[in-house]
């Protein structure tokens, strides 16, 4: 049965016959989704077309017009009619008696109507008190009567909302807000409102409301599909509930889903958070864009009035009454974030260097640099990387998984940008395993998230706790990957466990660090359902978690994965009590693996190339440097007098040959304040340190007796290209000697950049690691990575009175993590009192 059979004028345009006809095309199941709303909203035009021609006798000047969603001719079973009476205002009393004979026979129907008699002026002027009024009258429709009334109406609420959209859109913006804080996010909620929550129905009218104000427009791509998605899912609610209801609820998701022909409620739900997924992220843009156009109109009235100035500047210049020239044409401020990254009017752009067919690491590299400034990455950019970016190697190369580490790392802002690469389909390639969890919803009343988002809020969550761990980037990557064997049949432990490994080692970790991952995905549940579920005094339970972790480090990377993924879950999911419980159970197992602590190191035979390095330093008196790169098969050498460049074993190279850091080995006589003047010269020069190592080397007993520092580091530019050996060797003799002001070149360059308001990081943590050497104490710091730290460390450790025996220092992502082995001006370990001291000190200091 076509619409057109549907419609037959065998039956009267009466509410009879329309009543029938109407019931045919809603139950007989020819017609479903787009053709069936049209169907239905003709037949009911022609319905009421007949009712306005019969009640109206040929009175002139008034027109019968569909609004809101009928007027967009989106009626779903149980839709209300939006209807709007106009007239010119000429014979109200007519009007009234007309409006009657309308309304009635609606009403008799039991159909729901939302109705109003007004004329132009009237309706202008309501629209302009009640923003909900004026977006109904946006989509106006003519049905009957007086159609150059209608259309005149049209163009001027049209005109009307282009003129008045600088006061209305931030209104609509902030309407759109408070309802989503009222009804949640469509694509998380296992029982969410279609038309409310934010991404559904409501959101989808004001894109369209944005567009018709012509000052910005939402992503095209998806979005038809998106809108008509959540409408077939309300006709089919309408249907299975015979009630006019948006809520989806739990018990008619079954029968929702067998009227759409969908497998289960699970492959429902997943097609509605998609949906509200495109529609969500179509709004962030929009409004984005909003923001940015109006903040553009509001500074140029400023500009015009400069331009007159600068104008009767020039006039004056002319004349000889000019001082100076200056000014021109602004243009866009853009400020650099990373390589081939920059920020520009409050989002995170590309470069305009930057290839991202050449670069494969550039859309992770922009995406940390986004998060890590608490701004957003630019649609432009987004859409350019994913149609050019040329995919990774596997392994990954070390920056691409230095990268996602920092991504991971970077709080809540991770949770927007990561939106904005899934949204353009680069989460999928980088981990095609994504894909079975993207939208996944859970049907369990303590989660609160889609498995996707819920992995995303534990690294998160885990983010601000990698102050407690040794290895961050372990636990950062393993809160992304805990539960993704939720995408697959079986314990979802055991399948997430298969799933870490593979991801782990494509993304370039070693065999060691790919074993970690796997297993704290495989008891992501052990701590927190033993602690909760097991008799802690039993020995044998605390054993038998021993056992399965294994190692004092996998305990620690454990017990912060277990409270990250709590909190991510929901509030009913982490307590005080919980909290406790598992810490203690943390702390038995913690005992039983004491035996198994490491100790210090044991040291390394120098190198002959270390050997020879060392021993001209302690001839010269001064540095030595060596600073070495290879890309790919060609060797880069840098050497200047009292420096050297030799062959160094090759590094880790970026595929399009660019090296990821340097070779840096720097031998110097012992002395005071090495530490602190190698970090601040390397800070200086905006080179970051990715690892480092500082030794004190005994010389040969044919040379002298005599000590000389040995510092073996890997670096890498921060933008550009590498200074040259003989500077950074210059600037280390004048800052051992003194004439160097490292404090006042950094405070300078500070100063020159003003703080961006992003993600706010952890505070450092600072801890003496008991019983961790017999020779040394052993002071470990966490603390976020920022230009300068390591100078700060050393000048704090300095100050101190220490002596820094060795350290061994590691930047994961956008975390440090350094343990530095220091003793009295004898040698000796520090008294228990003094180190602790010293390491509050130290921990004060990088608060600052």
């Amino acid at each position: 049965m076509t619409g057109t059979d549907v419609r037959t004028k065998a039956e009267d345009s009466g509410p009879g016959g329309y009543a029938a006809a109407r019931l045919r095309l809603l139950t007989e199941g020819a017609l479903s989704g787009p053709p069936r709303r049209t169907a239905l909203a003709e037949l009911t035009d022609e319905w009421l077309g007949g009712l306005f021609g019969a009640a109206a006798g040929g009175l002139p000047g008034v027109s019968l017009v569909a609004v809101g969603g009928y007027g967009r001719g989106e009626l779903s079973p149980r839709s209300d009619l939006d209807l709007l009476l106009l007239h010119d205002g000429s014979d109200p009393g007519a009007v009234a008696a007309l409006a009657d004979r309308l309304w009635y026979p609606v009403w008799d129907l039991g159909l729901a109507l939302d109705h109003s008699v007004r004329t132009p002026a009237e309706a202008r002027k309501t629209a302009g008190e009640d923003l909900k009024a004026q977006l109904s009258l946006l989509d106006a429709r003519h049905l009957a009567g007086d159609l150059g009334l209608t259309a005149g109406l049209r163009t001027a609420v049209l005109a009307d909302w282009r003129n008045q959209a600088p006061k209305r859109l931030p209104e609509l913006q902030q309407l759109c807000a408070d309802r989503a804080e009222r009804q949640g996010e469509l694509q998380y909620l296992l029982e969410p409102d279609l038309k409310e929550a934010r991404g559904g129905l409501r959101d989808a009218t004001a894109l369209r409301a944005v567009a018709a104000s012509w000052l910005a427009d939402a992503p095209r791509e998806g979005l038809a599909e998106a809108r008509r998605r959540l409408l077939d899912v309300r006709d089919a609610l309408h249907l299975a509930t015979g009630r006019a209801t948006d809520r989806l609820a739990l018990q008619e998701q079954d029968q929702v889903a067998a009227e759409l022909g969908l497998l289960d409620a699970d492959t429902l739900l997943r097609q509605v958070y998609e949906a509200a997924r495109v529609i969500a992220y179509a709004s962030d843009v929009t409004w984005r864009e909003v923001g940015r156009v109006l903040r553009s109109r509001a500074v140029r009235p400023r500009l015009r009035k400069l331009a007159r100035e600068r104008s009767d500047f020039l006039r004056r210049a002319v004349a000889g009454d000019a001082k100076a020239l200056g000014g021109g044409t602004p243009v866009a401020e853009r400020s650099p974030l990373a390589e081939g990254v920059v920020e520009q009017d409050g989002e995170v752009v590309l470069a305009r260097a930057a290839r991202p067919e050449r670069d494969p690491v550039l859309p992770l590299r922009a995406a940390a640099a986004a998060a890590q400034a608490g701004l957003p990455l630019s649609l432009h950019a987004v859409r350019r990387l994913a149609a050019t970016a040329r995919p990774l190697p596997t392994p990954w190369p070390a920056e691409a998984r230095e990268q996602l580490v920092t991504l991971l790392g970077s709080g809540r802002p991770t949770v927007d940008v990561w939106e904005a690469l899934e949204a353009e389909g680069l989460i999928s390639r980088l981990l095609p395993d994504w894909e079975r969890v993207r939208c996944r919803p859970q049907r369990n009343a303590v989660h609160i998230w889609t498995v996707d988002r819920h992995l995303i809020e534990t690294a998160a969550r885990a983010s601000a706790l990698t102050r407690r761990v040794s290895r961050p980037d372990l636990l950062l990557v393993s809160a992304l990957l805990h539960d993704m064997g939720k995408g697959w049949p079986g314990d979802h432990s055991l399948a997430g466990e298969i799933i870490a490994k593979d991801v782990a080692a494509r993304i370039g970790f070693d065999r060691a660090d790919v074993a970690v991952v796997s297993t704290l995905v495989r008891h992501h549940l052990l701590l927190i359902e033993t602690a909760t579920r097991r008799d802690l005094e039993d020995p044998a339970t605390v054993r038998s978690v021993a056992e399965a972790v294994g190692t004092q480090s996998t305990l620690e990377l454990l017990h912060a994965l277990t409270e990250a993924d709590a909190l991510a879950t929901g509030p009913a999911a982490w307590s005080s009590w919980r909290g406790s419980l598992v810490a203690d159970l943390v702390r038995r197992v913690s005992a039983v693996l004491a035996g198994d602590a490491p100790g210090e190191p044991e040291p390394v035979a120098p190198t002959a190339e270390q050997e020879r390095l060392a021993i001209e330093a302690f001839r010269t008196g001064g540095p030595v440097l060596a600073l070495r790169a290879q890309t790919g098969a060609q060797t880069e050498t840098r050497a200047e007098p009292g420096t050297d460049a030799r062959t160094a074993p090759v590094p880790e190279v970026e595929p399009s040959g660019e090296p990821l850091g340097v070779e840096l080995l720097i031998a110097v006589p012992d002395q005071p304040a090495v530490l602190p003047a190698v970090a601040g010269v390397l800070a200086v020069h905006r080179l970051t340190v990715r690892t480092a190592g500082l030794s004190a080397l005994s010389l040969p007993d044919d040379v002298d007796d005599g000590s000389v520092l040995l510092l073996n580091w890997r670096v890498a530019a921060e933008y550009g290209s590498l200074p040259q050996a003989t500077r950074l060797r210059a600037d280390l003799v004048r800052a051992l000697d003194g004439t160097l002001d490292i404090a006042g070149r950094l405070a300078e360059r500070d100063a020159a950049y003003p703080r961006r308001r992003g993600w706010v990081a952890p505070p450092p943590r600072v801890t003496v690691a008991p019983a961790a050497s017999h020779h040394a104490t052993v002071i470990e710091v966490r603390a976020q990575d920022a230009p300068g730290l390591l100078y700060r460390i050393g000048m704090a450790l300095e100050k101190a009175g220490v002596r820094v025996r060795s350290m061994h220092v590691s930047t994961l992502g956008s975390n440090a993590v350094d343990a530095f082995y220091v003793t009295t001006g004898t040698g000796a370990p520090l008294p228990l009192e003094d180190a602790a001291s010293v390491a509050r000190v130290l921990e004060e200091t990088l608060r600052a």
